[in-house]
C-alpha cells in the first residue's frame, strides 16, 4: 500500500471509530486552522481552494492565514487560531526552524498539527509533501539532456527543506553531465519580481550562461522575462506545474523547457486527512510523500493541477 493510500485508509478507519463525532459536529462545527507561508502564488491559491471545498463538505469552520513569508506573523497567526478554538492545524511553514516553538505550543495543547509542502521543526504530528529531491532531479536531468554542456545558474529560494531538497536534487542530476558547471546561485525568494532582477544580474555577470534552474514556477516566470529580454538562448527549468508556467512551456520555441509538477490539491487533502485521523484517535504516518511528474513541451497542453 502506498503512503497516500495508507493515509486515506487511516482517515476512513478513524472516521468509523469516531462513532458519534459526525453528529456532534453538526451542533458544534469543527474548527480547522490553515497557515500558509504566502498566498502570492497560484500553488497555494489552489491549496486554499481545495481545503475550503473539503471543509465545506464536512461542515467545518475554516480559518486561513497568509504569513507573507514573515515567520513572526505566522507564529502570531497560529496563536490566534488556537485562541479562536482551532481543533486541528495545518501549517505550511515559511521558516522550518522558526516555527518550532509554536509547533511545540500547539502540541502541548493536544491539538493535532500537520505540516504540508514544507517540513516544520518541532513535534509535528505528520508531514505531507512532494518528493522535492526527485523534482530537482527531474527538472535538471531535462536541462542537462537539452544543453549537454555549458554554464548553469540556480535561482534559489527561502531556507525551507523542500527548496533545499530541490537544489540538492538538481545538483545531483547536473553532476552526471561532466560538461556542465554551476557558476552562480542567487536567491530569488520564489517571487517573480525578485527572480527577474536576480536573473538579469546573473545573465550580465555570466554572458555565456546556457541554462537556469528555478526552485519554483513563480520565480521562473520572472527568470523567463529576463531571459527573453536578453535575447540569449538560455534554457529554463523549474518546479511546480503552475498554469502560467505550463502555458509558457507549451509555446513553440519557448526557452522554458520543463517544470517538475507537484499536485497541491492532493497534498492539502492528504494533510487534512492526516490531521482529522489524528484528531479522531488514529495513528498516522510521520511522512506522506506525493509523487511529482515532468511537464515539458510534449505534455504541457494537456496538463493541469
Amino acid at each position: 500500500m502506498t503512503s497516500a493510500k495508507s493515509a486515506l485508509a487511516a482517515l476512513f478507519c478513524a472516521s468509523a471509530l469516531a462513532g458519534g463525532a459526525v453528529s456532534a459536529q453538526a451542533a458544534t462545527p469543527l474548527v480547522i486552522g490553515v497557515s500558509f507561508q504566502e498566498m502570492n502564488n497560484p500553488y497555494f491559491v489552489v491549496m486554499k481552494q481545495a481545503v475550503t471545498d473539503a471543509a465545506n463538505t464536512i461542515g467545518a469552520k475554516l480559518i486561513v492565514s497568509d504569513a507573507h513569508h514573515d515567520v513572526s506573523k505566522q507564529v502570531s497567526d497560529i496563536e490566534d487560531m488556537v485562541q479562536q478554538g482551532a481543533q486541528l492545524i495545518i501549517i505550511n511553514p515559511t521558516d522550518s526552524a522558526g516555527v518550532a516553538n509554536v509547533v511545540q505550543s500547539v502540541h502541548d495543547k493536544h491539538i493535532p498539527i500537520v505540516s504540508v509542502d514544507a517540513q516544520a521543526d518541532g513535534p509535528i504530528d505528520g508531514f505531507v509533501g512532494s518528493k522535492n529531491y526527485d523534482a530537482g532531479v527531474l527538472a535538471c536531468t531535462k536541462l542537462g539532456d537539452t544543453i549537454k554542456t555549458g554554464n548553469v545558474g540556480i535561482i534559489d529560494g527561502i531556507p525551507v527543506v523542500p527548496i533545499l531538497e530541490r537544489v540538492k536534487g538538481c545538483k545531483a542530476a547536473l553532476a552526471k553531465f561532466p560538461g556542465i558547471k554551476i557558476v552562480s546561485t542567487q536567491n530569488g525568494r520564489q517571487e517573480r519580481d525578485q527572480a527577474l532582477t536576480v536573473t538579469e544580474n546573473m545573465l550580465q555577470a555570466n554572458p555565456d550562461l546556457k541554462g537556469i534552474f528555478s526552485v519554483n514556477d513563480n520565480g521562473s516566470l520572472g527568470a523567463l522575462s529576463a531571459i527573453e529580454s536578453s535575447g540569449k538562448d538560455v534554457k529554463l527549468v523549474s518546479v511546480d506545474g503552475a498554469p502560467d508556467a505550463v502555458a509558457a512551456i507549451a509555446k513553440p520555441g519557448s526557452k522554458f523547457i520543463a517544470t517538475a509538477a507537484q499536485f497541491p490539491r492532493e497534498e492539502i487533502r492528504l494533510a487534512l486527512a492526516m490531521a482529522l485521523a489524528k484528531l479522531w484517535g488514529a495513528k498516522i504516518p510521520p511522512n506522506t510523500p506525493v509523487d511529482v511528474a515532468l511537464v515539458d513541451a510534449q505534455n504541457a497542453k494537456t496538463f493541469s493541477w
